[in-house]
C-alpha cells in the first residue's frame, strides 16, 4: 500500500511539472509589448513676429514629403515574406574481403584430417545504403502599419505593430518589430518587409480553430522527455 501512494505521488509530481512546462502562451490584443509609440505633444509658444510662419513648429515644411521621420510616425508595411528550402542526400558502401590458405603440406604431402583437406577459405561483405530528402516552403503576404518607437543616433527608425482580426472561430493576428533605414521608406510611405532589419514577424490565431490543431496535454506529455514509461 505504501509502494502504491508512493508512485502515484510520483506520477501526481510528474504530470504536474509537465502541465507547468506545456503551458504555452496565448497571445492577446492590445500587448504592450506592440502597442504604438504616441508622439510627446510640443507646445510650440506663439512668437511675436508678425508671420503666419512659425518656424519653431514641428510641422512638415512645404517642400518636405510625408514620410515617416519622427516617433509616433506610421509606416505601412507590405509582407513579401517566401522562404523555400531542399536537402537531398545518399549514401551508398559495399565492401568485400576474401582470404583462402591452401592445404597444409609436410614432407610435400598435404596433410587430411580423417579424409578432410586442411584449407582455410574466410570471406566477408558488408553493404550500407542510405538516403534522405527534406524540404520545407511558406510564405506570407498582406499589408500592417507600424508605427516608429525609436530614432536611433544614425537615423534608423524602429518599429513595432499589430493587427488582429476576429473570424467566426477565432481571431488571426500578425505581429511585426524590427528596423528599417528612413532611405528605405517610399514617397507613399511604405515598406517592404524584406527592408526590416531584425525582423520579428509573427503570424497565428487563437480559439476553437487554432486549438483543434494544437495536441492535447497527454500527448504532448507521452512524446516529451517528461515521460518515463517509454
Amino acid at each position: 500500500m505504501r509502494r502504491f501512494s508512493l508512485i502515484a505521488m510520483a506520477l501526481t509530481a510528474v504530470f504536474a511539472l509537465q502541465g507547468c512546462a506545456l503551458n504555452t502562451f496565448e497571445p492577446k490584443p492590445d500587448d504592450p509589448a506592440y502597442a504604438p509609440a504616441l508622439p510627446e505633444e510640443d507646445l510650440t509658444s506663439a512668437v511675436p513676429t508678425g508671420s503666419l510662419f512659425n518656424p519653431y513648429s514641428t510641422n512638415n515644411g512645404l517642400y518636405t514629403d510625408t514620410r515617416a521621420h519622427k516617433v509616433g510616425d506610421l509606416i505601412s508595411v507590405y509582407l513579401e515574406e517566401s522562404t523555400s528550402a531542399s536537402k537531398n542526400a545518399a549514401t551508398d558502401l559495399n565492401r568485400d574481403n576474401s582470404m583462402s590458405i591452401g592445404n597444409f603440406m609436410v614432407g610435400g604431402r598435404p596433410i587430411t584430417i580423417k579424409g578432410y583437406d586442411t584449407s582455410i577459405g574466410l570471406s566477408n561483405s558488408s553493404a550500407f545504403s542510405g538516403a534522405s530528402d527534406a524540404s520545407q516552403s511558406n510564405s506570407l503576404s498582406g499589408q500592417i502599419s507600424v508605427s516608429v518607437i525609436k530614432v536611433l543616433a544614425n537615423g534608423n527608425l524602429m518599429v513595432r505593430g499589430e493587427k488582429w482580426l476576429m473570424l467566426n472561430n477565432g481571431n488571426e493576428y500578425v505581429r511585426v518589430t524590427g528596423i528599417v533605414r528612413s532611405e528605405d521608406v517610399s514617397s507613399d510611405n511604405t515598406i517592404s518587409s524584406q527592408r526590416i532589419a531584425n525582423a520579428r514577424i509573427q503570424y497565428g490565431g487563437t480559439g476553437d480553430f487554432a486549438s483543434t490543431q494544437e495536441r492535447g496535454w497527454l500527448s504532448r506529455f507521452f512524446n516529451s522527455a517528461f515521460n518515463i514509461f517509454f
